[in-house]
Order: C-alpha cells, then structure tokens, then sequence
C-alpha cells in the first residue's frame, strides 16, 4: 500500500487503453499543483485468446488500483477508426480497463482526445510526440516515458485541470450571495 494522498490532494488514475498495451499514469492534484507519483503500462499476451486478454489488462489495472488507492479515473473517449474490427477490439479493451476502477467504486471521468491535447499541450490537434514532451515538463520527476504511459499521465493532468475548474466554480457559487 502506499502513502494516503496529501491533504487535499486528489489521487487520478490515467489510462490510456490498448488491447495489447494500457498505458497508465498516477498523478495528485492540490489546488493548481501537480505530482507525479507513478507511471507504465499493462500488457496483455498476444498469444492469448481475447477474453484471457481482457482478463489480463482488467486484473492488472485492479492491482493497481489496490496499490495506489486513487479518488478518481479519468480515460479518452473512443474514437472511430478506419478498422471497424480494429475499433471494436479497443472499445473490448477500453471497456475492461474502465471496469476495474468502477468495480472498486472510483468515478471513471472521460474526456475527448482533442480535450487532452489541448489541456496538456495547448493545441487540441497535438502529435504523440508533443504530448509526450509537454508531460515530461509539466511532471518533469515523471523521467522518459512510453507513449502509452504518457497518455496516460496527459489524461490524469486533463482531468486535473477540469477538477480544479470544478471545484473553482463550485466555491463561487458557495460563496456568492
């Protein structure tokens, strides 16, 4: 087990799914303060059959969800691609990685992937590559990391951003007479 987030701090676990590579990435939010905490990724045996596959990437993501206890979820939206088979495969992946966090009572927060970019980067219409470069300045104790990984940390800095914008607005409203 590790250490209770810090006082208060949110505890977000990104995940950027893929049927042979999740991509995740823990992060703590305070106020407009961000930590890295920890970072990989979950593979799946191609060798496998599908459903053993989905086991895998669903258990992997449940351990860590039990090591790193995170108060919320947060993971793109699907997009279509040119493959339906190809699609329909992630949507497979995408919906055993969600259900790990939803299983274990976390809210699963989900955010379009020009939203991510332009949360992250600047720009909704970012390559992998400027993603990955802007993660490593923003959680610069984060080190290199994979392109899945980096998503997945880039997903957990957006939910982050709208957490705070959240909680912003609902201050004011409390505040107001």
């Amino acid at each position: 087990m590790t250490a209770p987030p810090e006082r208060g701090a949110i505890r977000i676990l990104g995940l950027d799914p893929g049927l042979r590579r999740t991509g995740w990435g823990v992060v703590e939010a305070a106020d407009n303060r961000l930590r890295y905490l920890a970072s990989g990724t979950v593979t799946a045996d191609p060798k496998r059959d599908l459903a053993e596959r989905l086991k895998q990437l669903h258990d992997g993501i449940a351990r860590l969800i039990e090591l790193w206890t995170p108060d919320a979820a947060a993971i793109e939206e699907i997009f279509v691609n040119r493959n339906p088979g190809s699609t329909l495969k992630l949507g497979q992946a995408r919906g055993a990685v969600m259900l790990a966090p939803a299983q274990a009572g976390i809210a699963v927060h989900e955010y379009a992937a020009n939203a991510v970019k332009k949360s992250v980067v600047g720009v909704g219409h970012a390559d992998k590559a400027q993603v990955q470069a802007m993660v490593g300045m923003l959680l610069p104790s984060a080190g290199p990391q994979s392109a899945d990984a980096a998503d997945a940390l880039a997903v957990a800095i957006c939910h982050a951003h709208h957490a705070a914008t959240q909680a912003s607005w609902r201050a004011r409203e409390a505040a107001a007479p």
